[in-house]
């Protein structure tokens, strides 16, 4: 009975998605400065910036620098949303720049085919290849 209900719980679990990291030389403000630069110059729009670490502070709590951007372009995100209108939960995209345990400042974010898991979405069109190399390209110029 317990092998039955960990079998059924593991394959209930989603995946685990793959987060890919690309370490910047830079703060994190900086780092997020030339992202959200690069982001509008690639013709997207912005949405958000969040400020993770203000969050925390107005509430009295530490955290260390970290900011979210939260941005997209309708000619990639629409035919991800016209396959299956539910993939607005995990559009528009995000971007993390957060400082790590040793200092380190790195630029994060979740591959495309794993965020559209368990949508109806064929992740091996066209689209989503181009969000996956516009998340590469992005995250390369901000560490730049």
């Amino acid at each position: 009975m317990l092998r039955a209900t960990a079998l059924i719980l593991a394959l209930a679990s989603p995946a685990a998605a793959e987060i890919r990291t690309v370490q910047s030389l830079k703060s994190v403000p900086d780092t997020m400065d030339a992202l959200e630069a690069a982001v509008e110059e690639a013709g997207a729009t912005v949405f958000a910036r969040v400020d993770h670490t203000a969050g925390a502070e107005a509430v009295d709590m530490d955290l260390s620098p970290s900011q979210l951007l939260i941005f997209g372009n309708p000619r990639l995100g629409t035919p991800a949303m016209q396959a299956d209108i539910q993939t607005g939960l995990v559009l528009p995209l995000r971007v993390l720049v957060y400082e790590g345990d040793q200092g380190d400042v790195q630029v994060a974010y979740e591959r495309v085919s794993d965020m559209f898991d368990g949508f109806g979405v064929d992740v091996t069109a066209d689209y989503v290849a181009q969000m996956e190399s516009a998340l590469r390209m992005l995250a390369d110029r901000a560490v730049e």
